[in-house]
């Protein structure tokens, strides 16, 4: 006879089990119902800290807040991760900002992400606690003096041996890394004068198609100035090191016509630079002016236009000349970081000299009459052609004649056929050469 105990069915094993499951997740249930939330969290966070203490993991806590001020570095690694998110992740969360043209892909909350970042892995995962805030009486909610709202924060997991590596080379990659991704994914903005904003700004957005290869000017004109925006945005720590504004000063000078809108268009685009169009007419005095200087953003340009007329007409009280010179010299200047300053004007003999000087108006252009390389760039643009038997004419023409680079190519946007319309900017040429006599 066999003494041994028999082994249960396992029909019985699997019952037992589901039993198990089920008593585990009704007694998960009622404690989750039953203890208060507050002391849930705080088993939680024990049982985390135990876990710490006997674990060769370090884990780097990184909130959205640090008491009001919102936390750079998560909004870093909240950019950084969104990019990183492969297509096995089950759960991502994609908002669409309202200005913005592309979708925003971010990490949702409870999913885990390993980086890997010089042969160490690093393990991400996005959390989330509820707090309580109390409220004044008169802005209780729902009859109760407290709101509930979500505190988010990233827990970042390594091996405790890299804690030097992840603070001085990993996080500070991770900032540089989502600036330039938000600066590649960036819509510009073009931002006017609105009283009824909270900086006395307003915003679009700037979609204007104008870049430095459609841009019809002096070739060597362009280069110099190509030259001069990238050194200005790559010698942060020399106007540190100077003790200079980190601001550049541009004068657009010319005939109507020449392209010096196109022009601040282009360098917009080129450095991906917002753009204030700042209108004197509509500065009401100086206290104002200086809101809306304070209100600019860093990278971008700061556009005063036709700046020869901007204080004919005001009153004593307005802003003036000398106010503009102070906020752009003196508290403008040093709010802020990678500012370019343009002015425009068609006549700058009429400009008071202190607007000239070094250290304002840094580089000055001449934005003149079109020239034969102007109407090649114009012609490669609205008639994709490189050479035509009729362009000796019109480079002859052009010598003779003073015209802007707008007026030719409204000529070039008449007729679709490439031969006609050259055909038809000779014909407006010669009457510049011959006016035709009443």
């Amino acid at each position: 006879m066999n003494n041994m105990t028999a082994l249960p069915k396992a029909e019985t094993i699997l019952s037992t089990a589901a039993s198990v499951a089920a008593s585990t997740i009704v007694v998960h249930s009622i404690a989750r119902d039953l203890i208060p939330q507050a002391l849930h969290q705080y088993l939680n966070s024990t049982a985390k800290k135990i876990s710490t203490f006997f674990s060769s993991q370090l884990t780097v806590v990184i909130e959205e807040f640090d008491g009001l001020t919102s936390n750079q570095m998560f909004h870093a690694a909240n950019v950084y991760l969104g990019s990183n998110l492969s297509a096995s992740k089950r759960r991502i969360k994609v908002n669409k900002p309202e200005k913005e043209k592309e979708l925003a892909v971010t990490i949702d909350t409870d999913q885990e992400l390993v980086d890997v970042f010089k042969g160490v892995k690093l393990r991400w995962i996005l959390a989330s606690s509820h707090i309580e805030n109390h409220l004044p009486s008169n802005k209780k909610s729902n009859g109760g003096a407290f709101s509930k709202s979500e505190l988010r924060y990233f827990e970042l997991s390594f091996h405790k041996k890299h804690r030097n590596m992840v603070l001085s080379s990993y996080l500070p990659y991770i900032l540089q890394k989502a600036k330039a991704i938000r600066e590649e994914k960036k819509t510009l903005k073009l931002h006017t004068i609105d009283y009824n904003g909270t900086d006395y700004w307003g915003s679009i957005s700037f979609d204007h198609p104008a870049n430095f290869d459609t841009i019809a000017m002096d070739p060597e004109m362009k280069e110099m100035l190509i030259k001069d925006l990238d050194q200005f945005i790559s010698r942060k720590e020399f106007y540190r090191r100077v003790g200079k504004a980190w601001k550049r000063g541009y004068l657009l000078y010319g005939p109507p016509g020449t392209g010096k809108s196109s022009l601040v268009a282009a360098m917009a685009n080129y450095l991906k630079f917002d753009v204030y169009d700042l209108d004197l007419k509509e500065v009401q005095c100086n206290s104002d002016l200086r809101r809306l200087l304070i209100g600019t953003g860093n990278r971008s340009i700061l556009v005063v236009e036709d700046i020869d007329r901007s204080f004919e007409s005001k009153e004593d009280d307005k802003v003036t000349l000398s106010g503009l010179l102070n906020f752009i010299d003196g508290l403008w200047s040093s709010c802020g970081d990678e500012r370019i300053l343009v002015f425009t004007t068609n006549y700058k003999d009429q400009l008071d000299p202190v607007l000239l000087r070094p250290g304002r108006m840094d580089i000055h252009l001449h934005l003149s009459y079109c020239s034969f390389d102007g109407f090649k760039t114009l012609a490669s643009n609205y008639l994709h052609i490189e050479e035509h038997q009729l362009f000796d004419e019109i480079e002859q023409l052009l010598e003779k004649v003073q015209t802007t680079p707008a007026e030719v190519a409204g000529e070039l946007m008449k007729i679709a056929d490439a031969e006609l319309t050259l055909q038809g900017l000779i014909k407006f040429l010669q009457n510049k050469v011959r006016p035709v006599m009443l």
